[in-house]
């Protein structure tokens, strides 16, 4: 461990990791707390389904970047290397990046349906059943987790204790679990993400196009322009948290399905003259970049928003004065 210390991708991942910490878990509370007590202009099922987006994007910042890679640094013998919690790691890993993936990807499909619909919109874009998405979101991601309780094992070598694959357990076994992991996490996210954005900013193109056509000939014109205003911020906020999420983690996709197709489980992942780890790690500091960035996203492209974070920065120095 100490000749890969010195190594440039190790010093930066113990520097990164620690920060976004730093950086992800507040930024995440204040949003959080800005879109349950102000009033940002949202409607409430998207107020929920931003609040469950930072409730999430903070289970990973915990369980991932903090418990097991911050301490995968910091630590010659990390806690999650003994059972039970080596069964447990990746529960609760997966199942918080599930959630945080899945809750984007409903969050996109409802506003998809509330751009493209009445009818649905009406029975679908509502608070309860928000509400029910959001909570089937959680559940259903960390049940899909439960399988890797038996994929690990913690084994001692060379006088140090790792968790890895059951040497026992069957290649089958691993194969169909990390393959369906990366189809859940990444291909079908990306598929419906694309797909949706794309349906919707077509929509969009037309709907102004025949919006200018009416204004020329009738009244329509007078009555769109505040509707058409809304529902371009609508877009703006789904396309920019939606398209964020599938930037940051593409790379990291690539490499998991490069790793996980070449039969490289076998391989060192802490050798970084094998030009994979070093592209793997980037892409997985990218992916989770992705917990944090959306208080930015926000604040970059909703000016309601902007207001209420402005607001409350202010509430906060002038109570810091009041208490010196």
């Amino acid at each position: 461990m100490s000749s890969q210390r010195t190594h440039w991708m190790v010093t930066l991942q113990e520097v990164f990791y620690p920060a976004l910490a730093t950086v992800g878990i507040p930024s995440n509370t204040i949003t959080f707390l800005i879109i349950w007590r102000r009033n940002c202009m949202l409607s409430r099922s998207s107020t929920f389904y931003l609040m469950a987006i930072s409730v999430a994007d903070n289970l990973v910042l915990i369980f991932i970047v903090i418990l097991e890679l911050s301490v995968k640094y910091h630590q010659q013998d990390p806690f999650w290397s003994y059972d039970p919690w080596c069964g447990l790691r990746d529960v609760f890993n997966y199942g918080a990046f599930n959630a945080s993936t899945w809750l984007v990807v409903m969050f996109t499909v409802e506003r998809f349906i509330s751009i493209h619909t009445w009818k649905l919109k009406t029975k679908i874009c509502t608070p309860r059943c928000a509400a029910q998405t959001i909570a089937g979101v959680f559940l259903i991601s960390h049940v899909f987790a439960i399988p890797h309780y038996w994929s690990n094992a913690s084994v001692s070598e060379n006088n140090q204790t790792r968790c890895v694959y059951k040497p026992e357990a069957s290649f089958q076994f691993i194969y169909i679990l990390v393959g369906f992991q990366t189809l859940l996490a990444y291909i079908l996210p990306f598929l419906i993400i694309l797909t949706l954005n794309g349906l919707t900013l077509r929509l969009i193109s037309l709907t102004n196009r025949v919006h200018i056509t009416a204004g020329l000939t009738s009244r329509v014109h007078k009555v769109k322009p505040l509707m058409r205003s809304r529902k371009r911020k609508s877009v703006v906020l789904l396309v920019t948290v939606s398209m964020t999420f599938v930037l940051l983690s593409i790379t990291r996709a690539i490499t998991q399905i490069i790793l996980r197709t070449k039969d490289m489980y076998t391989m060192d992942r802490d050798d970084y003259t094998q030009t994979i780890n070093t592209a793997a790690d980037i892409g997985t500091m990218l992916s989770l970049s992705n917990a944090a960035a959306n208080m930015y996203l926000y604040v970059c492209t909703q000016s309601k928003f902007r207001q209420e974070f402005v607001a409350c920065i202010r509430q906060v120095s002038l109570c810091c004065k009041k208490h010196r």
